[in-house]
């Protein structure tokens, strides 16, 4: 006489778990895809430019009135921008150096909204990662 396991009820049980995560995993990435970095532990701008080996990063900040700028390759900050030129311009220098990181500063008295709406005009626009620049805590 052989002893022998049915095996239908795990069948069973394990497509009911199947469904379930199925149905659940689209509620769980839901969300703004950003990599915030621990201050303690932040690259700076040349770390990460060396990582890469593309050169200067591009930088777009956000002063304390919600007024755009942008600073490509170490030039001057670029002020006053509307929020499709900067687009316009990351875009292209995107496509000269794909691999260029973006990285956005924020003022600390500017809204937190006018951050978010930056980082969400700029993932619509194509670019895949985006860094957000901090100051170093004092110790």
């Amino acid at each position: 006489m052989t002893a022998e396991i049915n095996v239908v009820p795990y069948i069973d049980v394990m497509l009911v778990l199947l469904i379930i995560f199925m149905v659940t995993a689209p509620f769980v990435t839901q969300g703004v895809d950003v990599e915030l970095p621990a201050t303690h532990t932040a690259q700076t701008a040349a770390e990460l430019a060396g990582e890469n080996d593309s050169g200067a990063p591009i930088i777009v900040e956000v002063d304390k009135d919600g007024q755009l700028g942008l600073s490509v390759n170490n030039d001057d900050m670029i002020r006053g921008l509307q929020l499709t030129e900067l687009l316009t311009r990351v875009k292209a220098e995107l496509q000269l150096n794909p691999k260029t990181p973006v990285m956005v500063g924020g003022d600390a008295r500017v809204p937190y909204s006018a951050i978010i709406e930056t980082l969400d005009a700029l993932n619509q626009a194509g670019v895949g990662s985006v860094g957000l620049m901090t100051e170093p805590l004092e110790q």
